[in-house]
């Protein structure tokens, strides 16, 4: 008997990631297209709808072979309507973009959308490294710092799919660097890689991006390595206030960097512990996300079985 197959779709600030997922978490082809591409003049919703056809008709599928679409898609998502309500960045004609409906009306297939940190935990727990938890914080370090909370094995999700919008916890309120948010002192704004490439410029122009940085700190440069553990402090002591609050079993680190298990997860793990009290910290394993790239399509998949129980 052949597979119940989905379409999953991962909407980022810069591409789309396509691919048709089966019932057992499995991806079993997958594209990418830019969204970025003439500036945004095109909406991304727009390039999303196109390429996502595309993409079925390449694959020599009908509509009529998917049980559904699931979407993760950047930024706030009202993933009741299957709205974008917010964003924290300037990507033009994308708030208020009807993902939901449009790709109902385009496919005939009921659609669900969820945001993007919150389809990375929910991937981790389905077939990554979070499978067998029920008590999950997932932070993803990028251009900014998402999150997922899964509690008692549901995803938290707040009243209108927002919740989980851990770059936002203030950490610096009162001093702190202005964010991108419109408020003050995010954690987003010292936690997220940009927040490291914004420090390391400073010190050398050299240093451009996460590779670079890293490159640096396994040659033992002391002035990366003093900005690095500068860095998984800020990380480390966010991450800290997060176990006080929701008292995980496991917390899952995503993002380019965290391939770096010596130079970043090690030390934030050690730091953690070390600064949460005594009780908390027992049994609590933090480590690297697994599923990488393809974490967002399919956590958007097992969100869709989540809500179409029947399909």
């Amino acid at each position: 008997m052949k597979t119940k197959q989905y379409l999953a779709i991962d909407i980022g600030g810069t591409s789309v990631k396509l691919g048709i997922v089966d019932e057992t978490g499995a991806v079993l082809a997958k594209a990418e297209e830019s969204v970025s591409f003439d500036g945004y003049e095109t909406p991304i919703l727009t390039t999303v709808c196109k390429a996502a056809k595309a993409f079925v008709e390449a694959q020599g599928l009908s509509p009529a072979a998917l049980v559904g679409v699931g979407v993760s898609a950047t930024g706030q998502i009202d993933s009741r309507a299957g709205t974008v309500v917010g964003t924290c960045g300037n990507l033009p004609h994308y708030i208020g973009s009807p993902i939901k409906a449009e790709l109902e009306s385009l496919f005939g297939l009921p659609v669900t959308v969820a945001n993007d940190a919150n389809c990375m935990c929910l991937g981790e727990v389905w077939v990554g490294g979070a499978k067998g938890y029920t008590d999950v914080i997932g932070v993803t370090l990028g251009t900014g710092v998402g999150g997922g909370i899964l509690t008692g094995g549901r995803l938290l999700e707040g009243a209108r799919g927002l919740g989980g919008e851990l770059g936002h916890y203030r950490l610096h309120a009162l001093d702190g660097v202005p964010c991108t948010c419109g408020a003050a002192g995010c954690w987003e704004r010292y936690a997220a890689t940009t927040a490291l490439v914004r420090a390391a410029q400073e010190k050398d122009p050299a240093w451009t991006n996460g590779r670079a940085i890293f490159a640096a700190a396994q040659a033992c440069n002391e002035t990366v390595l003093a900005l690095l553990d500068h860095w998984t402090d800020e990380i480390a002591q966010g991450l800290a206030g997060m176990v006080h609050i929701f008292n995980p079993q496991l917390i899952l680190i995503g993002g380019g960097v965290s391939a770096q298990q010596k130079l970043l997860i090690d030390p934030i793990a050690a730091k953690v512990r070390a600064s949460v009290m005594p009780a908390f910290a027992e049994g609590l394993e933090i480590r690297a996300a697994q599923l990488h790239n393809d974490a967002g399509m399919v956590g958007a998949i097992y969100y869709f079985r989540q809500s179409h129980p029947e399909r």
